[in-house]
């Protein structure tokens, strides 16, 4: 028996040394069990040491039982710690007998939620206001890109940037000619065609409704509570609205909001249903500011704002002299230098001779005294001849000209 009890006993628990990684405040428990072949138990006592030193022998609880076969006794020692100090942390060792059982602690910072919390706090203050900045700055950027990469719609043959249609009342001519004309004129540099008459009297669009709207490149139309009185507004609003998609791209309709509360019109159900088709505003009691977002979401439905030193509204306006090409006599604008067909009188001089009235303006150069006096000579020769030939005008082809066209009614002249 003094010879089993003499063998140094099997450590079970822990396999290996073991090293545990806890948080400061944590409660562990450290066993460590042996077993050894005896039929009768032996004086195995189990000790325990921090670091090297010892540890109280009631620290740890001590269990020793008899193993089912029988010829087998188990040790286990139990040693509880609570980590509440940076001191508790340590290498301890078990020792029963000869046999050696190791358990390193170390800390860990605790993994909680408030890093998460912080930074879940921080994400959602960073979309709260980058959608505050993109509600109050969408409209300007918006605009902004328009005005820089937008299309340019010049050279098209319009004369005015929009056909502007209100009602003769005096509210709406008011809001029309001391509102939105000069805002838009003087401070966008806009060009409009203003126009109170009604705009569809009958079922079809008259001429002159569709030659004046061919002329401008968008169409604006106040919807007061007077201008959904009229007759067409209330018969046939739904084909109207038809007719004024098929003769301008995405019509802009501009209600009040002090009306919009009373009016009980279909027509504004209408367009809320066709909000792809068309644009429709509504002025607002602080729209009267030259910043407000009504401004840029008409602006926007508008085309590309020109940038033109010295001057406002279309440059090609400016060059037609602000008239209408329909009545113009003379085509400065043009490149007149030479003939652009051999039927063609281009070349000759004799159109501005034949109405009686000047010479387009030719350019001169600072270094062309020579040529200036004979062109001057030249034009004072012509002026004094009073007999031209034009017995060869009938046998000319007119349908090369391109610099004019002549299509007036007897109101125009």
């Amino acid at each position: 028996m003094a010879d089993l009890c003499s063998v140094p006993p099997e450590i079970l628990v822990p396999a290996t040394n073991e090293t545990l990684e806890l948080a400061l405040g944590s409660q562990v428990t450290l066993n460590c069990t042996v077993r050894w072949a005896a039929t009768q138990p032996c004086q195995h006592l189990p000790a325990w040491a921090k670091d090297g030193q010892p540890l109280d022998t009631n620290s740890s609880q001590d269990t020793t039982w008899l193993a089912q076969n029988a010829s087998e006794w188990l040790l286990g020692s139990v040693l509880q710690l609570n980590l509440t100090h940076d001191s508790d942390f340590g290498v301890f060792t078990c020792w029963v007998s000869n046999a050696t059982a190791t358990f390193t602690l170390r800390r860990v910072e605790a993994a909680g939620h408030a890093p998460a919390v912080l930074a879940a706090l921080l994400v959602l203050v960073l979309l709260v206001l980058l959608a505050g900045l993109y509600v109050r700055c969408r409209l300007s950027l918006l605009l902004w890109y328009q005005n820089r990469y937008g299309e340019l719609e010049i050279n098209d043959g319009k004369l005015y940037d929009a056909y502007v249609s209100h009602a003769t009342a005096p509210d709406d001519r008011k809001f029309v000619h001391f509102i939105v004309k000069p805002q838009l004129e003087n401070r966008y540099g806009y060009k409009l065609f203003l126009d109170e008459q009604n705009i569809l009297p009958n079922s079809e669009p008259s001429a002159d409704l569709i030659m004046n709207v061919s002329r401008c490149r968008r169409l604006i139309l106040v919807l007061s509570v007077a201008y959904l009185e009229q007759d067409w507004c209330n018969s046939s609003f739904r084909e109207g609205l038809w007719r004024l998609l098929e003769l301008s791209k995405k019509p802009i309709f501009i209600i009040f909001e002090s009306q919009h509360r009373e009016i009980t019109h279909p027509a504004i159900s209408l367009l809320k249903q066709y909000r792809n088709a068309v644009t429709l505003l509504v002025w607002r009691a602080g729209s009267m500011t030259p910043s407000s977002d009504f401004w840029k979401e008409l602006c926007l439905a508008l085309p590309r704002k020109i940038s033109s030193q010295g001057t406002t509204g279309d440059p090609q306006t400016q060059l037609q002299e602000d008239k209408d090409p329909m009545l113009i006599l003379h085509s400065s604008y043009l490149d007149s230098g030479g003939d652009l067909h051999p039927d063609g009188d281009l070349g000759t001089g004799l159109r501005g001779y034949v109405f009686g009235s000047p010479l387009p303006p030719r350019l001169r150069g600072p270094r062309t005294p020579m040529a200036s006096a004979a062109s001057t000579t030249e034009d004072t020769q012509l002026r004094d001849s009073h007999e031209l030939d034009v017995s060869d005008l009938g046998s000319r082809n007119y349908g090369a000209r391109t610099d004019f066209y002549c299509l007036v009614t007897e109101d125009d002249i």
